[in-house]
């Protein structure tokens, strides 16, 4: 199902795929594509298009979501050079859309006109990692997104704010954060925060919804939607699943 929420229409596509539109018609996508979840998706509607790190990485998925005057907020340390995928450099898609490279600390201010009508959004980056000593780790402190590899998003759109971590830890300084949607990835595996410390960031955070992405994509992120759902619900703090969509 489509989830509906205080003005905003929030769909996962798959993985870390998120669209989020604001009744005004302002249109932002999450770290779109990779691993089917675009395939013969074109909707070319996205006003604001935002990657967190070279994992989500995907010039087709982004050429499949932005529209014509898109801005895209690509995280500093994205390097399709060292990508072992066939995908384009950051320069051939500014040669079509607005791009904007950030730091895990920065405040971008992104103008559109929808229908006529000039809207406005920000993003803010956010440091966004697995802990050296977290449960991503390995023994020997080594994790699969080091600090500095990649950032997280908190979007105000609608008037409301919407948070996705990107591949992190649920990390304390989350909780810091004012948040509306939480879009809050469960996959785990080793990869990311699991559905049990997300839902327990999620009662730290307090958000007025949280729609989980970031798992089932394959294997290793494997999770239980439906007992994410029940435990954020147990915690008294709205949930909905779309995992209609992403599993179309």
């Amino acid at each position: 199902m489509t989830v509906r929420y205080d003005g905003l229409t929030v769909e996962w596509l798959g993985y870390a795929t998120a669209r989020v539109e604001t009744d005004d018609g302002f249109v932002a996508y999450t770290d779109p594509g990779r691993y089917g979840v675009l395939d013969d998706y074109w909707a070319r509607d996205g006003d604001l298009v935002v990657v967190t790190h070279d994992h989500h990485y995907d010039s087709d998925g982004i050429r499949s979501v932005a529209a014509a005057n898109a801005t895209l907020v690509i995280y500093e340390a994205v390097d399709p050079a060292g990508i072992d995928r066939d995908v384009e450099s950051i320069e051939a898609l500014a040669a079509d859309y607005d791009v904007v490279r950030v730091d895990d600390e920065s405040r971008v201010d992104v103008g559109s006109r929808v229908d006529g009508a000039s809207l406005d959004a920000t993003v803010w980056s956010v440091p966004a990692h697995n802990e050296p000593d977290g449960p991503c780790a390995d023994e020997d402190g080594s994790v699969p997104h080091p600090p500095g590899f990649g950032c997280g998003f908190l979007l105000s759109i609608g008037d409301r704010t919407v948070f996705w971590p990107g591949d992190s830890d649920a990390l304390d300084g989350f909780a810091e954060l004012e948040v509306d949607l939480f879009l809050g990835n469960i996959g785990g595996g080793g990869i990311v925060s699991d559905r049990h410390e997300t839902a327990a960031l999620a009662e730290r955070m307090g958000p007025d919804l949280v729609v989980p992405i970031h798992y089932d994509t394959f294997d290793a992120l494997a999770a239980d939607g439906g007992a994410f759902a029940a435990d954020v619900a147990a915690r008294s703090i709205p949930v909905a699943l779309d995992e209609r969509s992403a599993n179309q």
